[in-house]
């Protein structure tokens, strides 16, 4: 039996979208040796990441190419019992359809996309999500939102969330400071947060709240770490930073490899994430799967992650991120208890049991009896708040 995965977003720097498939793929040889899989790939070099046992097929990074006729040539010629993508199905899918839709911010707040980028989701994904077999989500309240936006029956999307890879977790913490200082030049202690530079992930708002906590309290030695792949918005946010009062102590690391940002969380001394809107929001995950204390957004489907081992701040108020960095900067028993808090909240989550409820989702589309323990199964098709 082949299984069929577009992981075109491996190796391209795509964030989200290739954490999430690069890691989804690591795990289904290991659960399933028997199945054969066959990868859609755009880069010679995927870094690992796709395992030997797949068959790997060239298709083009340009999404007009390969969604218009190149994956679907290809499904003709594979033939495998369906394709997993994410968020837009080729056009002309010869096969079954599984899609992984990890949000509707593209609906839900379109402010953050452009016109011509928000209407083609919104015809795209839509599209997609009708034809589709099944539908995977990462948390609740996406599912909650996909279901509302496409009047979805109960059932229809799947819950299988998604988890910080093993690569993240706690070493040495004066060992990875030195690393830190040494390829990036950043001196400890600092606060950092880690997301595209875009407006969705604020931060904007956060240079403000950092300006601001330093002039309430300037006896705080801290700097702050902006790590994340820049844009044309990262202008607007150099700027606020250069105006801030504090631009000798704000840093840019634009895109950082995995191996940099296993130090740049374990050096941190508190993590902030003050996203607008997230379907899962993964470096919250990321950094307290690595023992850090985080401040985070009581937004969309981030309080849901974090549960009660953060602190949960609206985004939109400066004035709130700004006291809760402060109070876990200068209370060593709070940032302490956030980070015993954090260790065990990123222990519920694996990606080991995301790919069970995947494969378990691929053998019921496919009608064969899935070679997925019965109680996962089980749980995949009950997954309800």
């Amino acid at each position: 039996m082949l299984f069929s995965v577009d992981a075109h977003a491996i190796g391209r720097h795509l964030t989200g979208n290739e954490v999430y498939i690069r890691n989804l793929v690591s795990q289904f040889p290991l659960l399933d040796p028997e199945a054969t899989f066959v990868a859609y790939v755009s880069v010679n070099d995927t870094g690992g990441w796709v395992p030997e046992q797949f068959l790997r097929r060239r298709v083009s990074a340009n999404p007009f190419v390969r969604l218009g006729w190149e994956l679907t040539a290809r499904l003709w010629r594979d033939r495998p019992v369906l394709l997993h993508v994410q968020y837009t199905a080729p056009l002309g899918c010869p096969v079954p359809v599984v899609v992984t839709v990890h949000d509707v911010s593209f609906l839900e707040h379109p402010e953050f996309f452009s016109p011509a980028r928000a209407a083609q989701l919104r015809w795209s994904v839509k599209r997609t999500v009708q034809r589709a077999k099944k539908i995977l989500t990462v948390s609740e309240f996406s599912r909650r939102a996909i279901e509302k936006a496409y009047a979805l029956p109960p059932g229809r999307v799947i819950v299988a969330p998604n988890a910080a890879s093993s690569l993240f977790r706690p070493i040495d913490r004066a060992a990875a400071a030195a690393r830190v200082r040494a390829r990036f030049g950043i001196p400890s202690p600092y606060v950092l947060t880690v997301g595209d530079v875009v407006p969705r992930k604020n931060q904007l708002g956060l240079v403000r709240a950092f300006a601001s906590m330093l002039r309430h309290d300037p006896r705080l030695p801290h700097h702050l770490v902006i790590a994340g792949k820049e844009t044309r918005y990262g202008r607007q946010v150099r700027r606020a930073a250069r105006e801030s009062g504090a631009a000798e102590r704000i840093h840019f690391t634009g895109f950082v490899s995995d191996d940099d940002l296993l130090q740049l969380y374990n050096a941190c001394e508190l993590f902030v994430f003050p996203s607008f809107y997230e379907g899962f929001g993964l470096p919250v995950l990321e950094a307290m799967a690595c023992g850090r204390a985080v401040v985070c957004s009581n937004t969309s489907a981030i309080p849901e992650v974090a549960d009660a081992a953060a602190i949960l701040v609206d985004p939109r108020d400066t004035s709130e991120i700004a006291r809760a960095m402060r109070d876990v900067l200068v209370d060593a028993e709070l940032r302490l208890r956030l980070e015993r808090l954090a260790l065990h909240r990123a222990a519920q989550f694996s990606w080991r049991k995301t790919a069970e409820r995947t494969l378990a989702v691929y053998y019921e589309v496919a009608g064969v009896a899935s070679r997925v323990p019965a109680d996962t199964v089980q749980s995949v098709s009950v997954a309800r708040p």
